[in-house]
């Protein structure tokens, strides 16, 4: 009998026929934050994951599953589209984009592809990591801090420079009564001003950071602190012989009009975006040439194809994109499938460089899985990672509500009418 082209494609896998069957979670802390991990589980025996990012509810994940079930994985667009109304911006979004994830990772598996192949191709091989570092109000310290992570092979730093570094000088800070002391008030609002001392100070303290440092190698700043845009000026002046690689999130990423004050009047990038939620959220910051980097995190904005868009529209401004991410392996595997994909990809942040043993959290990739400051880019099917790796998940789970992937049966006939139009 002659042999048919059939006979050797692996049949693991029917896309056509395959089906979400359940949804469930397993709470996690310290990797490097707490997240909560989805796993999507079909009728041929092939699971997805996805991540909700560190702080939000697991509850955004669980009232998606009547939603999904019954539901060929495989068309992410669609099911993208049928949930993407219960997400909002920052946290909120974690339930959608961690689906979104899981499902990426599902479709690559039943089609035996990388999930970079399902958005477009690879512009490159390997993607390079930025690594976040603890802070020290000596500015030696910091320094210090940073030649380590230089040491172990990143290539990209950043730090944060702010008001708390103020918060015990004197004559460094103006504020009205108990400003100081909460985060729950937006920036424009709190009334704090940095003295010309207090931001000689931060100018002094970069001073210091970039001469144990160097000046041979990216180092963008954050966490400045709920001041006004007047001040974040004054400080962005101050900052400027640092040639820093960007300057994060000084003020909330709603104040377009302010983010393009900012930015006129600096000659250091402007950067901001790890809260937005879908496309249409950026396009306002980019339409009026408000900022110099976007910063997109997958676990808010969307998941791996709406940030692979969102990468897209901004290189049409001449903007590149760097990707926020503190996360276990598999939403940083998802950031890597989108950075692999985005021509205009700059960086990817990495939070748990001081987190043991966190490359173990997933099997079947390179430990460590940076090395000299990248990850390769799986060719492996999904996300690229054979399995979670059981144990390591159990010695991770959350103290304060330790669920392992436990049944979720309660929420799998919630209904409502969710249709957005009459």
């Amino acid at each position: 009998m002659t042999a048919r082209p059939e006979d050797h494609v692996s049949n693991y896998s029917r896309p056509s026929d395959l089906r979400i069957t359940d949804l469930r979670v397993a709470n996690l802390t310290g990797v490097p934050f707490r997240s909560t991990i989805i796993r999507i589980d079909t009728n041929q025996g092939i699971s997805g994951y996805g991540e909700v990012r560190d702080g939000a509810s697991k509850t955004y994940a669980l009232l998606l599953k009547s939603r999904l079930i019954g539901e060929n994985p495989c068309n992410v667009d669609k099911l993208f589209r049928k949930i993407k109304q219960f997400g909002h911006h920052a946290r909120q979004a974690g339930g959608i984009c961690g689906v979104e994830m899981a499902l990426m990772d599902l479709a690559g598996k039943a089609y035996g592809v990388p999930a970079f192949v399902l958005a477009g191709g690879k512009f490159r091989d390997q993607v390079l990591c930025y690594a976040d570092t603890p802070s020290s109000l000596d500015p030696e310290e910091m320094g210090k801090r940073l030649v380590e992570r230089r040491d172990r092979g990143y290539q990209f730093l950043k730090m944060d420079v702010g008001i708390k570094l103020l918060h015990d000088v004197a004559d460094c800070l103006i504020a009205p009564p108990g400003a100081l002391e909460t985060t729950d008030v937006m920036h424009p609002f709190t009334g704090i001003q940095v003295t010309a001392k207090g931001v000689q100070l931060l100018a002094d303290y970069v001073a210091t950071v970039r001469d144990v440092v160097g000046y041979d190698i990216p180092l963008a700043v954050d966490h400045f602190g709920h001041i006004a845009v007047d001040s974040c000026i004054r400080i962005g002046h101050a900052l400027e012989p640092f040639t820093l690689a960007w300057l994060e999130d000084m003020i909330p990423w709603q104040f377009t009009s302010q983010w393009r004050q900012l930015t006129a009047a600096v000659s250091t990038p402007t950067c901001t975006g790890e809260d937005i939620y879908l496309k249409e959220n950026f396009r306002p910051l980019l339409d009026n040439e408000a900022v110099r980097v976007i910063h997109p995190d997958p676990a808010t904005s969307g998941g791996i194809l709406e940030t692979k868009k969102i990468g897209d529209l901004a290189e049409e401004y001449g903007v590149p994109m760097a990707l926020h991410m503190a996360a276990s392996p598999i939403a940083t595997l998802a950031a890597v499938h989108i950075a692999a994909a985005t021509q205009n990809f700059l960086v990817l942040e990495h939070h748990a460089a001081d987190v043991p043993r966190w490359s173990e959290l997933v099997t079947g990739l390179p430990n460590p899985l940076i090395v000299d400051g990248h990850i390769t880019v799986p060719d492996a099917p999904g996300l690229g990672f054979t399995d979670i790796n059981e144990e390591l998940f159990r010695e991770h789970l959350d103290p304060a509500d330790p669920v392992f992937f436990e049944d979720t049966d309660a929420w799998n006939d919630e209904r409502s009418h969710d249709r957005l139009w009459s």
